[in-house]
């Protein structure tokens, strides 16, 4: 089996804009927890929310550069704005795929519908980093409707492959370097097998029930599971009353110098200042004048 490295309970939450109350699983600007290519993992457990007939919640404008982000709606609805022009509302299951690569402004908000109504929210918001060769690759934006992405059946469960393959079948997102985002579910007193390529970094988060890795180590709702790097399958057995579910996260380290400051991630000290200017500049565009 591969060796399970460490289980992390999450951190505290806090808010982001006023829409999204997250627990900072990991992130490159905190401690290590061998996630590379993945950056930041931010998660909003189920929480409910009033209905809102002022503006709805969220994040407004503010920009990004030199990475992606890949934010999955799995309760609730966002809505999102960018500078490249494009636009679009996540709902239950979908995930947007956004390349923020030489620099891009955007927004995010809960949907006007989703405002009105009320209801439960959950979500996750991954930032993926580009290799150097692609961190000036133009902005682009992806919209991948759930029931487009691909869905294999298991013994005991199945994997939905938002980004990356299982067994062949390539997943929605269109990606820069070798890696997978798979949403997993396990049944009821069930336990599900797999494997994934010995070059990359492994972590996995429990969304929900508990669940017992490699027929010893328990994780409970909201905890971290990091892998070593190495050969040797994942067993999970769902030991909750209800349908486990988890989101995997693996990819070969993008072996390259990181520098970052808040929303942007590049190679060097240079490129940040840089970075940072182009964006005061107005390089990055911005939403008002679409």
């Amino acid at each position: 089996m591969r060796t399970l490295k460490q289980i992390y309970t999450a951190p505290p939450k806090h808010w982001v804009g006023n829409g999204f109350h997250v627990s900072p699983l990991f992130s490159h600007m905190g401690e290590p927890k061998q996630t590379n290519p993945f950056l930041m993992l931010d998660y909003a457990a189920p929480m409910e929310f009033a209905p809102n007939t002022a503006h709805p919640r969220g994040v407004s404008e503010h920009p990004h550069r030199g990475f992606e982000t890949v934010t999955i709606a799995y309760q609730g609805e966002v809505a999102h704005r960018d500078g490249s022009g494009a636009t679009g509302v996540i709902k239950r299951g979908d995930v947007q795929w956004m390349t923020a690569g030489s620099g891009t402004v955007h927004e995010e908000f809960h949907s006007q519908a989703f405002s009105e109504r009320g209801g439960w929210f959950e979500m996750a918001q991954i930032w993926v980093n580009l290799p150097k060769a692609h961190k000036s690759a133009p902005p682009r934006y992806q919209h991948l409707q759930n029931d487009a992405i691909p869905v294999v059946k298991l013994d005991g469960g199945s994997i939905r492959i938002i980004g990356g393959e299982y067994n062949g079948v390539r997943g929605s997102g269109e990606i820069f370097s070798e890696l997978n985002i798979w949403d997993i579910s396990v049944d009821v007193d069930a336990e599900m097998v797999f494997r994934l390529p010995e070059t990359h970094n492994v972590s996995i988060v429990v969304r929900r029930s508990n669940v017992l890795f490699n027929g010893k180590h328990t994780a409970r709702a909201t905890d971290l599971a990091i892998f070593e790097r190495e050969n040797g399958e994942i067993s999970v057995r769902n030991q909750g009353d209800e349908t486990a579910e988890l989101l995997v996260l693996s990819g070969v380290p993008i072996d390259e110098p990181i520098a970052a400051y808040g929303p942007f991630v590049m190679n060097t000290p240079e490129e940040i200042r840089e970075s940072i200017e182009a964006y005061r500049r107005g390089e990055y565009g911005s939403l008002n004048s679409l």
